[in-house]
């Protein structure tokens, strides 16, 4: 399963729009003659920007709440896959083996 393809969001998250490619891509030499405009417009949109140099993609531009999303969803994604590996190298235990070893008797309520 590739990891990186997976969307993962909340109930109270609004998805980041598509991107629109005749809107949604300037060249550098346009993003930095208007970068006030540009950083309003990706806010306001939620749509991401590309920058371009020389016909190639330079640089995406994402509202401050998208980028703490795409962190967000990257930390949970490299969480599980570390526990993918775990599970695939034997690195696991039994919930009685963690009680043994955490001393919690399986009648013992959970305490936060």
């Amino acid at each position: 399963m590739d990891l990186d393809s997976v969307c993962i969001r909340t109930e109270d998250e609004a998805p980041m729009r598509p991107l629109r490619i005749s809107e949604d891509v300037v060249p550098m030499a346009d993003f930095t003659g208007r970068a006030a405009h540009w950083f309003r417009r990706v806010a306001q949109d939620n749509r991401p920007l590309i920058i371009t140099e020389n016909g190639k993609a330079a640089g995406v531009l994402l509202s401050p709440a998208e980028f703490d999303r795409v962190v967000e969803r990257r930390r949970l994604l490299d969480d599980v896959a570390a526990g993918v590996a775990d599970l695939d190298e034997g690195r696991v235990m039994t919930s009685d083996e963690l009680r043994r070893r955490l001393g919690v008797s399986e009648k013992e309520p959970a305490t936060r």
